[in-house]
Protein backbone atom coordinates (compact mmCIF):
# COMPACT_ATOMS: atom_id res chain seq x y z
CA UNK A 1 0.00 0.00 0.00
CA UNK A 2 2.76 2.12 0.22
CA UNK A 3 4.24 1.46 -2.75
CA UNK A 4 0.58 2.76 -4.25
CA UNK A 5 0.42 6.01 -2.45
CA UNK A 6 4.00 7.11 -2.96
CA UNK A 7 3.32 6.40 -7.00
CA UNK A 8 -0.28 8.34 -6.83
CA UNK A 9 1.47 11.41 -4.67
CA UNK A 10 4.18 11.14 -7.67
CA UNK A 11 1.15 11.54 -10.17
CA UNK A 12 -0.32 14.45 -8.31
CA UNK A 13 2.62 16.32 -8.55
CA UNK A 14 2.80 15.56 -12.37
CA UNK A 15 -0.68 16.52 -12.44
CA UNK A 16 -0.67 19.87 -10.54
CA UNK A 17 2.32 20.36 -12.02
CA UNK A 18 2.20 19.41 -15.73
CA UNK A 19 3.34 22.46 -17.71
CA UNK A 20 6.75 21.39 -18.75
CA UNK A 21 6.67 24.51 -21.34
CA UNK A 22 7.93 27.06 -18.98
CA UNK A 23 11.91 27.02 -19.82
CA UNK A 24 10.45 28.61 -23.11
CA UNK A 25 7.58 30.88 -22.14
CA UNK A 26 9.77 31.88 -19.21
CA UNK A 27 6.48 32.58 -17.32
CA UNK A 28 3.83 31.20 -15.77
CA UNK A 29 1.09 28.67 -16.86
CA UNK A 30 -2.34 30.39 -17.81
CA UNK A 31 -4.14 28.25 -19.97
CA UNK A 32 -7.68 26.94 -19.32
CA UNK A 33 -6.70 24.14 -16.62
CA UNK A 34 -6.03 26.94 -14.13
CA UNK A 35 -9.52 27.42 -13.26
CA UNK A 36 -9.09 23.95 -11.11
CA UNK A 37 -8.08 23.94 -7.19
CA UNK A 38 -5.44 21.78 -6.89
CA UNK A 39 -6.19 19.10 -4.17
CA UNK A 40 -2.71 19.97 -1.97
CA UNK A 41 -1.03 22.42 -1.46
CA UNK A 42 0.76 24.08 -4.88
CA UNK A 43 1.37 27.41 -5.70
CA UNK A 44 -0.19 29.29 -8.46
CA UNK A 45 2.76 30.64 -9.45
CA UNK A 46 4.69 27.92 -9.86
CA UNK A 47 5.85 28.08 -13.25
CA UNK A 48 4.75 24.35 -13.87
CA UNK A 49 1.99 24.66 -11.98
CA UNK A 50 -1.67 23.84 -14.19
CA UNK A 51 -3.72 24.56 -11.41
CA UNK A 52 -4.36 27.41 -8.49
CA UNK A 53 -3.72 26.73 -4.96
CA UNK A 54 -6.91 26.80 -3.19
CA UNK A 55 -5.26 28.68 0.24
CA UNK A 56 -4.39 31.35 -2.35
CA UNK A 57 -7.57 31.89 -3.81
CA UNK A 58 -8.85 32.02 -0.28
CA UNK A 59 -6.80 35.07 1.05
CA UNK A 60 -7.69 36.59 -2.19
CA UNK A 61 -11.30 36.65 -1.95
CA UNK A 62 -11.41 37.50 1.49
CA UNK A 63 -9.01 40.88 0.48
CA UNK A 64 -10.99 41.53 -2.21
CA UNK A 65 -14.70 40.92 -0.51
CA UNK A 66 -14.87 44.87 1.06
CA UNK A 67 -13.79 46.43 -2.11
CA UNK A 68 -16.39 43.93 -4.15
CA UNK A 69 -19.40 45.03 -1.54
CA UNK A 70 -18.63 48.77 -2.15
CA UNK A 71 -19.49 48.16 -5.36
CA UNK A 72 -22.41 46.59 -5.23
CA UNK A 73 -21.12 43.16 -6.07
CA UNK A 74 -22.44 40.90 -3.75
CA UNK A 75 -21.59 37.62 -4.67
CA UNK A 76 -19.26 34.92 -2.63
CA UNK A 77 -16.75 32.54 -3.90
CA UNK A 78 -18.07 29.27 -3.71
CA UNK A 79 -16.35 27.86 -6.02
CA UNK A 80 -13.16 27.31 -3.72
CA UNK A 81 -14.75 26.55 -0.73
CA UNK A 82 -16.94 24.24 -2.33
CA UNK A 83 -13.85 22.62 -4.06
CA UNK A 84 -11.91 22.21 -0.71
CA UNK A 85 -15.52 21.51 0.95
CA UNK A 86 -15.61 18.51 -1.33
CA UNK A 87 -12.67 17.30 -0.94
CA UNK A 88 -12.59 17.16 2.81
CA UNK A 89 -15.60 16.12 3.51
CA UNK A 90 -14.73 13.10 1.28
CA UNK A 91 -11.28 12.31 2.46
CA UNK A 92 -9.89 14.71 5.07
CA UNK A 93 -6.75 15.38 5.47
CA UNK A 94 -6.38 11.93 3.50
CA UNK A 95 -5.54 14.34 0.48
CA UNK A 96 -2.32 15.47 2.20
CA UNK A 97 -0.82 12.04 2.73
CA UNK A 98 -2.17 11.26 -1.13
CA UNK A 99 -1.84 14.43 -3.54
CA UNK A 100 0.08 17.21 -1.69
CA UNK A 101 3.28 17.70 -3.53
CA UNK A 102 4.69 19.66 -0.62
CA UNK A 103 4.01 16.39 1.66
CA UNK A 104 5.80 14.43 -0.77
CA UNK A 105 8.96 16.76 -0.65
CA UNK A 106 8.98 16.83 3.39
CA UNK A 107 8.42 12.41 3.03
CA UNK A 108 11.15 12.40 0.59
CA UNK A 109 13.58 15.15 2.53
CA UNK A 110 13.11 12.80 5.76
CA UNK A 111 14.56 10.20 4.04
CA UNK A 112 18.03 11.68 3.50
CA UNK A 113 20.54 10.03 6.54
CA UNK A 114 20.17 12.57 9.36
CA UNK A 115 19.96 11.68 13.17
CA UNK A 116 16.35 11.81 13.76
CA UNK A 117 14.45 13.67 16.27
CA UNK A 118 10.88 13.53 15.58
CA UNK A 119 9.60 15.18 18.33
CA UNK A 120 7.04 18.11 18.03
CA UNK A 121 5.48 19.25 21.23
CA UNK A 122 1.26 17.97 21.08
CA UNK A 123 0.43 22.07 21.72
CA UNK A 124 2.17 23.14 18.35
CA UNK A 125 0.19 21.23 16.20
CA UNK A 126 -2.99 23.97 17.06
CA UNK A 127 -0.56 26.55 15.42
CA UNK A 128 -2.02 25.71 11.61
CA UNK A 129 -5.71 26.39 12.84
CA UNK A 130 -4.42 29.66 14.02
CA UNK A 131 -2.44 30.71 10.90
CA UNK A 132 -5.62 29.50 9.40
CA UNK A 133 -7.96 31.79 10.71
CA UNK A 134 -5.62 34.53 11.40
CA UNK A 135 -3.60 34.88 7.90
CA UNK A 136 -6.08 33.16 5.62
CA UNK A 137 -8.97 35.10 6.83
CA UNK A 138 -8.71 37.57 9.45
CA UNK A 139 -5.90 39.69 7.87
CA UNK A 140 -6.79 39.98 4.21
CA UNK A 141 -10.48 41.06 5.32
CA UNK A 142 -9.64 43.26 7.73
CA UNK A 143 -6.46 44.99 7.00
CA UNK A 144 -6.85 46.60 4.29
CA UNK A 145 -4.58 49.16 2.33
CA UNK A 146 -5.52 52.44 0.76
CA UNK A 147 -7.39 51.24 -1.72
CA UNK A 148 -9.07 49.05 0.37
CA UNK A 149 -8.21 45.73 -0.82
CA UNK A 150 -6.28 43.34 1.94
CA UNK A 151 -3.16 41.20 1.26
CA UNK A 152 -2.49 37.51 0.87
CA UNK A 153 -0.84 37.61 4.17
CA UNK A 154 0.00 33.98 3.96
CA UNK A 155 1.67 33.53 0.65
CA UNK A 156 2.90 36.73 1.00
CA UNK A 157 5.00 36.19 4.47
CA UNK A 158 5.07 32.89 5.41
CA UNK A 159 4.26 29.70 2.83
CA UNK A 160 7.45 27.94 2.19
CA UNK A 161 5.84 25.98 -0.72
CA UNK A 162 5.63 29.50 -2.62
CA UNK A 163 8.80 29.95 -2.25
CA UNK A 164 10.12 26.69 -3.15
CA UNK A 165 8.11 26.45 -6.19
CA UNK A 166 7.68 29.94 -7.74
CA UNK A 167 9.99 32.33 -5.80
CA UNK A 168 13.22 30.68 -6.78
CA UNK A 169 11.99 29.32 -9.93
CA UNK A 170 11.23 32.45 -11.07
CA UNK A 171 13.69 34.37 -10.26
CA UNK A 172 16.38 32.08 -12.22
CA UNK A 173 13.80 32.14 -15.37
CA UNK A 174 13.10 36.18 -15.05
CA UNK A 175 16.61 37.73 -14.16
CA UNK A 176 15.14 41.08 -14.29
CA UNK A 177 12.91 40.33 -10.79
CA UNK A 178 16.19 39.70 -9.58
CA UNK A 179 16.76 43.46 -8.41
CA UNK A 180 13.54 43.40 -6.92
CA UNK A 181 14.51 41.08 -4.03
CA UNK A 182 14.15 42.40 -0.14
CA UNK A 183 13.55 41.33 2.96
CA UNK A 184 10.16 40.25 2.08
CA UNK A 185 11.92 37.20 0.27
CA UNK A 186 14.51 36.92 2.23
CA UNK A 187 12.02 36.62 5.49
CA UNK A 188 10.15 33.66 3.02
CA UNK A 189 13.69 32.11 2.02
CA UNK A 190 14.61 31.71 6.06
CA UNK A 191 11.03 30.33 6.41
CA UNK A 192 12.24 27.70 3.48
CA UNK A 193 15.63 26.60 5.04
CA UNK A 194 13.82 26.37 8.15
CA UNK A 195 11.08 23.45 6.93
CA UNK A 196 13.75 22.06 4.81
CA UNK A 197 16.17 21.39 7.65
CA UNK A 198 13.43 20.55 9.97
CA UNK A 199 12.12 18.09 7.51
CA UNK A 200 15.21 16.05 7.67
CA UNK A 201 15.09 15.37 11.24
CA UNK A 202 11.83 15.16 11.57
CA UNK A 203 8.48 14.06 9.80
CA UNK A 204 6.24 16.38 8.07
CA UNK A 205 6.28 19.15 10.41
CA UNK A 206 5.19 21.93 8.32
CA UNK A 207 2.23 20.04 7.73
CA UNK A 208 2.19 19.00 11.55
CA UNK A 209 2.61 22.33 12.81
CA UNK A 210 2.09 25.17 9.72
CA UNK A 211 0.14 23.83 6.79
CA UNK A 212 -3.43 26.13 6.82
CA UNK A 213 -4.58 23.83 4.19
CA UNK A 214 -4.08 20.82 6.42
CA UNK A 215 -5.75 22.74 9.28
CA UNK A 216 -8.87 23.26 7.08
CA UNK A 217 -8.96 19.15 6.10
CA UNK A 218 -9.06 18.64 9.41
CA UNK A 219 -12.08 20.35 10.09
CA UNK A 220 -13.47 16.72 8.83
CA UNK A 221 -11.87 14.60 10.81
CA UNK A 222 -15.20 13.29 12.62
CA UNK A 223 -17.37 13.46 9.65
CA UNK A 224 -15.28 12.33 6.49
CA UNK A 225 -16.61 9.43 3.83
CA UNK A 226 -13.34 7.76 3.72
CA UNK A 227 -11.17 7.00 7.19
CA UNK A 228 -8.96 4.92 9.17
CA UNK A 229 -11.37 3.20 12.09
CA UNK A 230 -10.31 1.26 15.52
CA UNK A 231 -12.02 -2.24 16.57
CA UNK A 232 -11.63 -1.57 20.10
CA UNK A 233 -11.95 -5.23 20.88
CA UNK A 234 -9.49 -6.20 18.89
CA UNK A 235 -6.82 -3.80 20.10
CA UNK A 236 -4.34 -4.69 22.80
CA UNK A 237 -2.70 -1.44 22.85
CA UNK A 238 0.83 -2.46 21.94
CA UNK A 239 1.24 0.94 20.75
CA UNK A 240 2.61 -0.35 17.11
CA UNK A 241 0.63 2.21 15.49
CA UNK A 242 2.39 5.08 17.26
CA UNK A 243 5.77 3.84 16.12
CA UNK A 244 5.12 4.15 12.01
CA UNK A 245 2.77 7.46 11.73
CA UNK A 246 4.64 10.39 9.80
CA UNK A 247 2.39 12.31 11.45
CA UNK A 248 2.92 11.81 15.75
CA UNK A 249 -0.81 10.14 15.48
CA UNK A 250 -1.24 7.83 18.23
CA UNK A 251 -4.43 6.23 16.85
CA UNK A 252 -5.49 3.14 18.90
CA UNK A 253 -5.51 6.11 21.31
CA UNK A 254 -6.93 8.86 19.17
CA UNK A 255 -8.43 7.42 15.88
CA UNK A 256 -10.33 10.87 14.96
CA UNK A 257 -7.03 13.00 15.76
CA UNK A 258 -7.04 16.01 13.07
CA UNK A 259 -3.73 15.33 12.24
CA UNK A 260 -4.19 11.68 10.88
CA UNK A 261 -3.90 11.75 6.84
CA UNK A 262 -5.07 8.21 6.46
CA UNK A 263 -1.38 6.88 5.16
CA UNK A 264 -2.45 3.45 6.23
CA UNK A 265 0.67 2.56 7.82
CA UNK A 266 -0.56 1.98 10.99
CA UNK A 267 -3.03 -0.74 9.64
CA UNK A 268 -0.56 -2.44 7.93
CA UNK A 269 1.64 -2.79 10.91
CA UNK A 270 -1.20 -3.63 13.60
CA UNK A 271 -0.30 -7.41 14.47
CA UNK A 272 -4.39 -7.66 15.60
CA UNK A 273 -5.89 -6.52 12.45
CA UNK A 274 -7.69 -3.86 14.66
CA UNK A 275 -7.32 -1.12 12.08
CA UNK A 276 -9.51 -0.54 9.16
CA UNK A 277 -10.57 1.54 5.47
CA UNK A 278 -14.04 2.21 5.78
CA UNK A 279 -15.92 4.29 3.17
CA UNK A 280 -18.99 5.87 5.38
CA UNK A 281 -20.53 2.36 6.98
CA UNK A 282 -18.67 0.36 4.70
CA UNK A 283 -15.79 -1.67 6.28
CA UNK A 284 -13.03 -2.65 3.61
CA UNK A 285 -11.19 -5.99 4.57
CA UNK A 286 -7.29 -6.26 4.69
CA UNK A 287 -5.29 -9.13 4.15
CA UNK A 288 -1.20 -8.76 5.11
CA UNK A 289 -1.91 -5.41 4.93
CA UNK A 290 -3.31 -5.21 1.80
CA UNK A 291 -7.11 -3.95 0.77
CA UNK A 292 -9.81 -6.15 -0.27
CA UNK A 293 -13.25 -6.24 -1.30
CA UNK A 294 -15.86 -4.54 1.04
CA UNK A 295 -17.10 -7.52 3.65
CA UNK A 296 -19.12 -5.71 6.01
CA UNK A 297 -21.82 -2.61 5.19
Amino acid sequence: MEKIRRRLQLVFAFLTNGYWGFPFSRSIYQGPLKVICSPGLNCYSCPASTTYCPIGALQQLMAGIRMSIEMGQFYFGWYVLGSIGILGGLMGRMVCGWMCPFGLIQELLYRLPFRKRNIIPGVMKYAKFVILVLMVFVLPLFVLDDFGAGDPWYCKYLCPAGTLEAGIPMLILQPDLRHTVGWLYLNKLFFLLFFVSWSTVASRPFCRTTCPLGAFYGLFSRVKLVHLSLEPERCTKCNACHQVCPMGVKFNEAPDDSNCISCMRCQRVCPYGAIHLDIGKCRLGTVAGRIGPAHEC
